[in-house]
Order: structure tokens, then sequence, then C-alpha cells
């Protein structure tokens, strides 16, 4: 296997990773953000908004770093003995954060930390901290989950009254559940009365792909199959697979000459959260999900999960070399409008969607519930830098996409 540096999740966050103009231009304006209500405003927000891809958390990696060399060295900033955080609900990316610390002389371990500790904590001791810095923002609570020992309504609600200054990253086609569900007009409403600002990135960093093949993938999910690009890319190897034992096998050569290629699914498949081993099978192929990672190594960076198959919970956030992602039995062929929609009835992960009481109206949960699978298949397809390839189990949906 290749030991190329940059197969290190460490390095695609790094704090010292060189930044492009657009993310150069974010990242001036909310240190300029900070230096102007860090002592002049009880709460002030900055919202990043961005695709998967487009390079947020690097940024945020950076500007972190910035934020806790001056907090801890520099006696001459206005930052320097502040008290800062970097908040992130993702246990897998939290692992690769906490790790980049142990590397830098101004971070540390303890500067990261989980929403929910965070705020557990801030109930207790009643510390007023000056930055925290949220990651993943899309996937905050929205509601009270007794899962993940969270009481109160929302959690952005409960950083910023804990916070002079939160900067998030925020993406609702990243909204993965109901107990998380968001979307922008629900995130401006909230923010609304706090001075804030916001900045969008649109360049996509991750995918070596033609933009019109990143425009098909946007398309394919929200419901409309597009021509697929003929273009060739010789940067980016993309295919609709007809067997899924053979788009692993490809993948696995793939591995083995580059690393950190992975075969991911959605939903749809035996789920449930009992220490068991359950399978995704589809012909003669056959596969465990990914199983629990108490490891510090993140899941994608574990050699042995080639044998696995990932999901959202172990590949959202991490770039893959190659992904080959299986369009589990819930994605099916629409032939009337010659696009695709989701049967929630084969949706098989039960913490999808949690009830909850400010979404009743059933034409409209439908819609919502519709929209998160689609948005965890965004994820999953967004995750390969150098190649992509698609297997559907709807035996109608796979004719339909291997059509020209």
């Amino acid at each position: 296997m290749s030991e190329d540096h940059t197969n290190d999740a460490r390095y695609k966050l790094s704090p010292f990773k060189p930044l492009s103009a657009d993310q150069l231009s974010l990242k001036n304006k909310i240190l300029k953000f900070i230096n102007q209500h860090l002592n002049h405003s009880d709460h002030a927000i900055f919202t990043i908004y961005g695709e998967a891809g487009t390079g947020k958390s690097v940024v945020l990696s950076q500007i972190f770093n910035d934020i806790q060399t001056a907090a801890r060295s520099d006696s001459t900033s206005d930052i320097y003995a502040t008290k800062n955080i970097f908040l992130v609900n993702h246990p897998e990316i939290l692992k690769v954060y906490q790790e980049i610390a142990g590397d830098q002389p101004h971070l540390y371990k303890k500067d990261f930390d989980r929403p929910t500790t965070f705020i557990n904590r801030r109930h207790k001791d009643h510390l007023m901290y000056d930055i925290a810095v949220i990651d993943e923002a899309h996937l905050l609570l929205s509601r009270p989950d007794r899962y993940n020992n969270f009481d109160q309504q929302n959690q952005l609600t409960e950083i910023i009254h804990n916070s002079r200054i939160v900067i998030l990253v925020f993406d609702e086609n990243q909204v993965l559940k109901t107990k998380s569900f968001w979307n922008r007009e629900r995130l401006e409403k909230l923010v609304q009365p706090y001075p804030h600002e916001s900045y969008v990135l649109h360049n996509q960093f991750r995918m070596h792909a033609d933009p019109k093949l990143v425009d098909w993938i946007d398309s394919f999910t929200h419901g409309k199959i597009e021509p697929i690009p003929l273009k060739r890319n010789d940067h980016f190897d993309f295919r609709i697979m007809t067997d899924a034992e053979e788009m692993y096998q490809l993948i696995k050569k793939q591995n083995d000459r580059v690393g950190l290629s992975r075969i991911v699914s959605t939903t749809g498949y035996p789920s449930k959260l009992d220490g068991g081993k359950h399978y995704i099978v589809e012909g003669n192929f056959k596969l465990p999900w990914d199983q629990y990672n108490y490891s510090s190594q993140s899941w994608a960076e574990k050699p042995t999960t080639i044998n696995e198959v990932g999901s959202i919970y172990t590949v959202q956030g991490f770039d893959l070399n190659y992904v080959g992602v299986i369009l589990g039995p819930p994605i099916e062929y629409v032939p009337k409008t010659d696009g695709v929609t989701v049967n929630l009835d084969k949706v098989t992960d039960s913490e999808i969607f949690k009830k909850r009481d400010d979404l009743t109206d059933p034409k409209k949960l439908k819609a919502i519930k519709i929209r998160l699978i689609m948005n965890t298949l965004n994820v999953l397809l967004k995750r390969g830098v150098h190649g992509l390839y698609i297997y559907a189990s709807q035996p109608t949906l796979r004719k339909r996409l291997t059509q020209k």
C-alpha cells in the first residue's frame, strides 16, 4: 500500500495546509469578526456555508490553531488568555482533531470536545467561553435526546449561551436525522437576534471530478436522473457497476495500489446496535457493516476496514481515494418521472427517524424523511477524491443507470 502522507486524515485537516484564495479570504474575515466582537458583544455568530468537499473544515482547523496560538503565546493579542473550544459531533472526526492536537505546541486534546459534553459541563460550572468553533454543525441536535444525554431543546442555542463568539460550518444537504433536523431557514432564524455574518464556499476541493459530474450527483440526490457526462476525465474514475462483488474487487485493487479506498452503503440492510455483525448481501457480495471503532484511529484509516462496509457514521467528513457506493433497497427508480425516490418502508436504520413534536404534518414529514435519506446518499457519493463507483440494489434502477 502507498505510504503517501496525503492519505493521512491529519494532513487533510492540518492547520498548516495551504489555503485557496477563497479560503484565505474567509479566514481573514473570520479573524476580523473575532477582533470586532470579542470585547464588544455578549454573543456573535459567524456561519460558513458550503457543500461536501468545499474545504470548510480545513479553514476551521487553521483558524482554531491561530486562535489557540495567540491565546497561549501572544500577550500583545486581544485573544491572549481567552478560553476557547472546538466542538464536533462526529466521533471519528473528533479522533483526528485530537491526534492533530498531540502534534502541535499550542493545541491540547482537551481543546476538542463533543457538543453534549461541553453543554453538560457548562450547566455545572457556568463558565463562559470566549470562542466556540463548531465543525459539522448540521449534526447538532435540535431536540432533546436521552441517548446522547442531551436534555435541552437545541445544542446550538446552548453553545451560543455559553460562548461569546460562535464560528460554525453548516450544509443543509448533510443533515441526516430528524433529531438533528435543520435547514438554512431554521438556522438563520436562530442566529437572527445576534450580531452575525456568513460566507459561502463554492469550490469543490475533494473530488477531482468534472464539475458536470458533481452536478449530476446533485441532481440525482434531488430525484432527477440526468444524462451521465461522457467527457473522459483522466483524474477521476467514474463507473456504474452491475455487480457489487466486482465493485468490491475493484475497490480492493485500488486500495492495494493507493490505499484509502472503501465500500460504503446507504440504509436498507439489517442494522441493529446489538454488538453483533449484520451483513450486506448483494448476489455474491457479502460483507458486514462497519463495526464500532473503539480505537483512536479513524475507521477509514484502519487497514482492516477494507473488509467492512462503511456508513455515514464512519465516513462523513472523510476523504477516500476511491469509493464504491451501494444504493440500498430504499433507493428506487420512478418510471413515471424517469427519476429516483426513497421507499421509506425499506429504511432499516431506526436512528434516522426519531419522532419529534414540531414535525407532525404527514406530507411535510414524508418529504423531510426522503430528504434525509437523499442527504446520506449525497454524503456517500462525495467521498472519493479520485474515483466513484455506484451499484444499485434495485434491478430497475441498476438497468436505468446503465442506459446511455
